[in-house]
This record gives structure tokens, sequence and C-alpha cells, in this order.
């Protein structure tokens, strides 16, 4: 039993759910595959800007409507029977997301509306893809991942029951996928009362390791727009090395200094059952790709990561005490509740430094938490440069004329911040 899952980028338009039935039928198989789908093309922001709108009172219809429009288009390319069953589906799918929108309760937590609606995207593209492999002569069943990924309740971000969901998942997945494809959606989860949930950005990845994990899949396929694995990502690198074959171990340690290619969470379900990733390209399925294993390296190719939209945050007491455990313990807390992300980390004797992904309103709330014990310094529009398995070469390769705020090394990682 095998999963496949696809990005964005894989179904942005009729051309690419075409090409998308093709690698199915070309190397899934018409059973014993699971695949999961993400919202078409950018359709995740077009949602985000809509339901925020929406949420502050402003305008949002011609945002809606551009983004069922998109959907509609393809749709139309991809059904030319107009009495298609699709049609109704997808018009039912549009009517109660407006209607969510129309009754926002905005008094409600934000982010927990945010999940009832952006969850629309990965619902029109899972029906739409349902609909046309089974045009394509391949029979499939269409499943809500929010009845079998149960999570709790931490909106945009929700921790996965792994008991209860393995449960459901063995309990009904396997005679299904006995005799047909199974199509579901990545990025969501559902609570024990029935509301959705998001799994943090990108978590497609993620919702299809969780269900590899629970079905002890002989292996999960990534489909992207790349070759493989890559040593740094094509847009700032034009050198770029394919890692044919690279540890779990590797790549945790990438995703989490920001890799693209690989969502963090991803990995550690697959290692613990050592169930193989396979990151292939939709644009050249037959390409060799990358396997990740539990394997063992001598030496690799240097990996270089840059994470934008950075802010680096210095903290120091005001009557200039050293940082202490107590000051390190009242800052980590207030960054716990705040659910910051720190990617760096630095102290010296008076102050204290961590560089975290940008976020306006979470930074003025940490300031309000923090100012009468702190002088807070930040800057922002940083970028973060990681160099994984680093060389001489590799460090001049990035440095050289770099404005660096704050750097940091070990044995086999160099980091440093940087305008």
């Amino acid at each position: 039993m095998k999963v496949y899952k696809f990005g964005g980028a894989s179904v942005r338009d009729a051309g690419s759910f075409r090409n998308l039935a093709h690698i199915v039928k070309t190397y899934g198989g018409e059973r014993q595959l699971l695949v999961v789908v993400s919202a078409m093309g950018k359709t995740t922001n077009a949602l985000e800007q809509v339901f925020d709108k929406a949420y502050h009172n402003q305008s949002y219809e011609t945002a809606l409507q551009q983004c069922l429009g998109y959907h509609q288009e393809v749709v139309t390319e991809l059904f030319p029977d107009k009495e298609h069953p699709v049609y109704e589906r997808l018009a039912h799918l549009f009517t109660m997301l407006q209607n969510d929108l129309e009754h926002l309760n905005r008094k409600s937590n934000y982010d927990k509306l945010y999940d009832q609606i952006v969850c629309y995207g990965e619902l029109f593209s899972s029906v739409i893809l349902h609909h046309f492999l089974q045009a394509e002569g391949l029979c499939n069943v269409w499943l809500d991942s929010r009845k079998y990924i149960q999570t709790d309740t931490t909106w945009r971000e929700a921790k996965v029951d792994w008991v209860w969901s393995e449960r459901v998942i063995k309990r009904d997945l396997p005679a299904l996928l006995e005799e047909q494809l199974v199509v579901t959606q990545g990025f969501l989860g559902g609570t024990n009362n029935g509301l959705t949930t998001t799994l943090g950005r990108e978590g497609s990845d993620f919702s299809a390791a969780v269900i590899a994990y629970c079905l002890d899949a002989e292996g999960m396929y990534i489909w992207k727009d790349v070759e493989g694995l890559l040593n740094a990502d094509p847009k700032y690198f034009a050198d770029t090395v394919r890692y044919p074959e690279i540890s779990y171990q590797e790549t945790v340690e990438m995703a989490y200094y920001g890799a693209s290619v690989i969502h963090p969470k991803t990995i550690k379900p697959l290692a613990n059952k050592k169930i193989p990733l396979y990151v292939k390209s939709f644009l050249n399925p037959a390409g060799e790709g990358t396997r990740i294993c539990d394997c063992k390296h001598e030496k690799i190719a240097p990996a270089y990561i840059i994470k934008e939209n950075q802010c680096l945050v210095s903290f120091s007491a005001k009557d200039f005490t050293f940082i202490s455990e107590k000051n390190l313990g009242t800052i980590f807390n207030a960054l716990s509740e705040l659910r910051f992300k720190i990617n760096l980390m630095q102290n010296s004797a008076i102050s204290f430094s961590i560089c975290t992904d940008y976020n306006e309103e979470r930074l003025h709330k940490l300031i309000a938490t923090l100012q009468d014990q702190f002088n807070i310094h930040y800057n922002t529009s940083l970028k973060l440069f990681t160099i994984k398995n680093y060389d001489n070469d590799s460090i001049t390769k990035i440095m050289t004329d770099k404005q660096i705020l704050l750097e940091q090394r070990t044995r086999n990682t160099l980091q440093f911040v940087s305008r």
C-alpha cells in the first residue's frame, strides 16, 4: 500500500489534473493507493485573504468570486458535460462557504474561524480530483480526512490524536483500498465535536505521513516540481545538487532549519516505522527522485537553506543584571504562550536574542507582556541563512558581502542572520 501526496502546484490547472491522472495510472495502479491532495494553486492564500476581510467586516465578495471563478474555469475544461455531478457537489460546497462567511461570529477566536473557512480549498480540489479520476477510468472513493485525523483544538497547528486516528484508519481504510483508490485532503483534521482543524501551513505532507503511519504503508511519495530533495532552493541557487538517497535524521534537521521541500513534522512518523519517503517530480515522473530512509552517509553535499521575513529580537534586563535561568524562564514562557517558533537563539552576559518568523501581532503582544522586566529591541525584514554540513568553500560562497547581525556555529551547522 502506498500513499501519494500532490501539492497545489500539481493541481493548479486542468492540464495539471490530467498529468496527475497519468502519474496515478502509470505508477500508482488501480488499488492499494491513497492520494492526498492540497488546495489548487494559491487557493489557500486566496481564502486567507477572503477570511481576513470577512472577519474584519470588510468587503470580500470580489476576492471570493475570483477564487470560485478559478475553480469553475478548471472544472469547465475538465468536464464539458454541464450535467456532470461534480457541478452540483461544488455548488453545494460554494454555498456552504458563502454561508459560513456571512455568519462569522467575530467575537470568536480568529484562528478557530480561520480553520473553518480555509479548509474549503482542500475540499474543492479533492472533489474535483475524485470525479476526474473516475472519468479517467480510475475507480476511487472520496474520503473526508477530518473524520479520520482527529486532533486537539490548537487551531491552525493542531496536534494529532495518534491512538484514535490509527484505530479508525485501520478500521475502515484497508478494506476500501483492497477494492479501489482513495482520495482525501491534506492539511485538515477534525475535533471530536465535528469542528475542522488545520495542521499548519504546508501541512499536507504531514497529513499524508499520518495516514502512511497508521496504515503501515510500503512507502510514501511526495510529487513536487523539482527532481527530488535538493541541497538548495533553485530560486536562490543555480548549481543545486540532488540527493539520490538521504537519511531521516539529515532530512529532519534540514526541514527544521527551513528547507521547503519537506514539512518539518512529516519525517518523524515515517521514521518511527521505517517507511521510506520518496520525493519525485510530477514534471518528470520517470526520474529517480530522492529516497529518504534509514541509511548512513560518510559525507554529503552541503545544504543551503534561506528563511525570509525573519525578525531578530533582543532582551536585556532593565536592572542590568545578568541573563539568568529565571530570566530565560520568563522569556520562554511568554514565547510559548504566544506560539513563537525560535529559529535561532543566542545569549550573552546581559542579553538574550532570538530569530523568529515575523508576525507583527504576536511581536507586539510579546513586547506588551515583557516590557516591564526587559528592554526589548528588534529588527525586521531579515534573512536567516543555514549551511548544513558546511565546509570552507560553502562558507565563502554564502557569507561573502553579507551584513551579519548574528552568527552561530556547531560542528556541522552554520547559521547567521543578515539583512
